[in-house]
This record gives structure tokens, sequence and C-alpha cells, in this order.
């Protein structure tokens, strides 16, 4: 379950469930030596200083969001390397300390786990879940200021829905897309299977004032695959926006996709990272000798019995050591 450090301490190693509104953030990955700047982990971290583990602890994140993009639940892995005779805190202590000691009210824990010595939280995820939340009928200045951040606010009072689901079929499946990647991507392989896509009417929000609602209209957009390209999520958001709003047909859409161009003259179009969550991820059962109890996580950090994998979001089951 652990293994020992210096001295004969013990190190456990954890994988823990947080949320954060990415707003003030330059992406969920630390930024080193700015005093800028700040990542999401960079406040973990901090706050896990408190720990007084006998080595420094590192978040191994398990996805990454770029500046200004949420998340409902993310992951990562970390090791804890108490003082010799300490026994490892348990997962609930864990919790509530990096929440006691976390320096920005824009993020949570929302739980952690036990975890055998090599599990990884990035290479253990088998797939990725992404929602965006685009809003018609109103312009950016109209939005209720609670919303302005965390959707795309379109300057038209409807969309196409069917044209925008004619041309996600397109998108689904395994192919090179190429043509919706950024520069600076740092993969090594363009190919990505996209397993579902998704475009539904969003909830109404409680912030709209009652005379705004008639035309107010919020929708949702979800994408899953086990990863993605860099920003491909928002490119292929902004094509689907640029279908349903007449300006491109499914048919641009699909030649587009087989053009391989990220360079092309309608690829340059992202839509705004404010809008975009990580939704939830799914970490498959990780073996161990030690006892197990099986459980769910949901977005609140609550847990009950399933059947045996590691979730974020409340999509899958969770696996935790005693």
């Amino acid at each position: 379950m652990g293994s020992c450090g210096a001295a004969g301490s013990v190190r456990a190693r954890y994988l823990v469930f947080f949320q954060y509104l990415g707003t003030d953030f330059n992406g969920v990955v630390a930024i080193r030596g700015s005093q800028r700047a700040v990542g999401v982990q960079n406040f973990l971290e901090e706050a896990a200083k408190r720990l007084n583990s006998v080595e420094p602890v590192r978040f191994t994140i398990s996805s990454r969001t770029d500046a200004g993009v949420h998340a409902l639940s993310n992951a990562a892995h970390l090791d804890v390397l108490r003082r010799s005779g300490q026994p490892p805190f348990s997962p609930e202590v864990l919790t509530q300390a990096l929440n006691t000691h976390l320096r920005h009210p824009a993020i949570r824990v929302l739980k952690a786990f036990r975890v055998s010595s090599d599990f990884h939280a990035r290479h253990a995820a088998t797939s990725r879940t992404y929602l965006y939340r685009l809003a018609t009928g109103c312009t950016w200045p109209q939005l209720p200021v609670f919303e302005r951040n965390i959707c795309w606010a379109l300057q038209t009072d409807c969309l196409d829905v069917a044209a925008m689901e004619e041309a996600a079929q397109h998108l689904l499946g395994t192919h090179d897309f190429s043509a919706f990647q950024s520069a600076g991507s740092p993969a090594k392989s363009s190919v990505r299977t996209l397993r579902r896509i998704s475009v539904s009417p969003g909830p109404t929000s409680p912030f709209v004032l009652p005379h705004e609602n008639r035309r107010l209209q919020f929708w949702t957009l979800e994408f899953e695959s086990q990863s993605f390209l860099y920003r491909q999520v928002r490119r292929m958001t902004a094509m689907l926006v640029a279908v349903g709003q007449g300006i491109l047909t499914p048919t641009h859409v699909k030649e587009i996709l087989e053009s391989r161009d990220p360079l092309g003259k309608h690829q340059t179009r992202i839509a705004p990272a404010h809008g975009l969550f990580l939704k939830s991820l799914h970490l498959p059962l990780v073996p161990t000798s030690k006892a197990q109890v099986l459980c769910k996580v949901n977005s609140k950090g609550q847990s009950h019995g399933t059947d045996g994998h590691i979730s974020a979001g409340g999509l899958g089951k969770a696996i935790l050591e005693q």
C-alpha cells in the first residue's frame, strides 16, 4: 500500500478529486517562478505544505485545462511522507486539511482516496467528458453578471440544433483531428476517438430575471473521449456553433476534418475558454492486495457503494483502499 521513505517513514499515495472556477487562474498546472501567473496546482501545493510532509508534496494532474477553463471535477495523485512513527493521514483528514489551508475560494477538494504506489492519475484515465455552455438571445453585456464567466453569449436568437447534430456525426469515431488542434500541441499523434457528442437545451439559470426568461436560452454541448488535442474541444464547439448559426454547413465540417489543416479559413475559429468545463473523468480500478471498499464519488464529494472504478463527477465508480 505504501512505500518506505527516510528513517522508516511511510510514503502514502492519494488520489484527490477537486473542482475550481478557472476565471482567476492561468490554467490548472502550476506556474513556476512567476509572481503574477498562477495555476490551480500552485494553491493546492501551497496548502499541502501544511501537511508537514518529509518531502515536498507535488500534485500530478490528471487532466490539464487552460486559463479560464473550469472543472466540476478534476483529479490528481500526490505522495505524502510523514515523519517516522506517524501513521498516514486518513483520506478524510487529508481532504479536510487541504480545504482548510486552501487560500483561494474558487478551489475545493471534493474527496481523497488511498491508492497503490504505482497509480498514475493522468495515465489511468480511460475517458474524459467536457461540457460547454452557450447562451442565445443576448449579448455578453446583457448576461446576468453571475453567468458572464461561465458561458458563451452568442449574438443570435436561435440555433439550428438539427444541423449541429448532423455536423457532430461527422466528428464521432476515430479520426485525425489535426484540423481541430491549436499550434503548440505536445501530442505525438493527432488521431483521437470521439465517443460521444451531444447538443441539448441547458437548465434555466437561477440568475436570470423573470422578464428575461422569454428570450434567453442556455445550451449544453458535451464531448467524451479518452483524451483530446490542445484546444480541440473549443475548436469543435466553435465549428458547431457556426453550423448552428448558418455560417457553415454540416458538409463543411466533414471537409474541414478531412483537410487535416489547422490553419484553414474556418479552422482558426475557437470558442472562449470561460464557457468550458471539465465535467468528469473515469479511471479503472487499481489492483491492490489490501482490503477494498468500493464506492462512487459525485461532484459533492459524497460516496456510496458500487462495483468498481474510480471516477470524478459521479459518472463512474471509485475504489477506496483501507
